[in-house]
């Protein structure tokens, strides 16, 4: 089992990354919550891991910290979760706000998420009350390491929308929500944030 990896960035476009680590290129997928922390490319970065063995692939997922990977594996536990599913939740709000969804019981807010529908909202909030309490430190799920805090993802609408897709969203809709909140001066960091706020805003 491959727990964690140092190496430096080399190629990164949401949610996946290239890690050289001495010479070996790991392909590597990440929350937005540690994608928008990765050092520039080049630069040199730890990261936790968590290998997820399928028939067709073996795909290597990629945290900043132990707890934001806790819960990931937390939810995978969930029936009818899975690796794109949690990874979709993880980027789609942070976990104090997942926390907060599932003590309040908030259907509509988790249905928002790509791939949610109302009986896995609930069936989430009912197998991740109890989990939620065991997790120590949940805040720190979406804290940047100190070797993480450097670098700003690549510039583009066309990498946000991608960014977007590969999270579950279908491409139309992900096309509408980067170009609801474009704007000239944004990079693709700040525009799949704004995207995935908009959505968090129309929960209300």
């Amino acid at each position: 089992m491959i727990g964690r990896l140092r190496g430096e960035v080399a190629q990164k476009q949401a949610p996946h990354l290239l890690l050289d680590v001495n010479g070996v290129g790991y392909e590597l997928e990440a929350p937005l919550s540690t994608f928008f922390n990765l050092p520039e490319t080049g630069q040199s970065v730890m990261l936790y891991t968590h290998l997820a063995i399928r028939d067709d692939a073996h795909v290597l997922y990629a945290f900043a910290t132990e707890s934001e990977r806790a819960l990931f594996r937390s939810l995978l536990k969930v029936s009818g979760v899975g690796a794109k599913m949690a990874l979709a939740i993880l980027s789609g709000m942070s976990a104090e706000e997942f926390s907060r969804c599932v003590e309040s019981e908030d259907v509509g807010s988790l249905v928002r998420l790509p791939g949610i529908g109302r009986k896995t909202a609930e069936r989430l909030i009912v197998e991740m009350r109890d989990r939620l309490a065991k997790l120590n430190d949940l805040s720190g799920a979406i804290t940047p390491s100190a070797t993480a805090q450097a670098g700003r993802p690549q510039t583009s609408r066309s990498d946000a929308v991608a960014a977007l897709v590969a999270l579950g969203y279908k491409p139309q809709d992900a096309g509408r929500m980067v170009k609801a909140v474009a704007a000239d001066e944004m990079d693709s960091e700040a525009l799949i944030r704004a995207a995935l706020q908009s959505t968090v805003k129309g929960k209300s």
